[in-house]
């Protein structure tokens, strides 16, 4: 199950959180309201994974937890940041073809 859950995850981070959200009680013991959640899952999916997935079982988070999350955080920007590349890639090329 866990090799399971890990491909799920690699493919889709959101659905990774969305899996832990709905079948375990992870995200509760991360988390204590839904609101954080809910926002990290919309924007920013690898961090709050990661965050779950570091906070949850330990409890207190450790050094290499916080790189994880750190990671997850370069992963979400490098993300974003490639979208807005794409983003003004497109623009250009609508521009030349009209």
């Amino acid at each position: 199950m866990g090799c399971l859950f890990v491909l799920i995850a690699m493919l889709s981070p959101r659905l990774g959180v969305i899996i832990l959200w709905f079948f375990t009680d992870y995200v509760s013991r991360a988390f204590d309201t839904w609101i954080w959640p809910l926002l990290g899952l919309i924007f920013l999916p690898w961090t709050t994974l990661f965050y779950i997935l570091v906070a949850a079982p330990a409890g207190q988070i450790t050094v290499w937890g916080w790189l994880m999350v750190a990671l997850g955080l370069l992963v979400d920007l490098s993300s974003h940041a490639q979208a807005y590349q794409s983003r003004d890639q497109a623009t250009a090329m609508y521009s030349r073809a009209a």
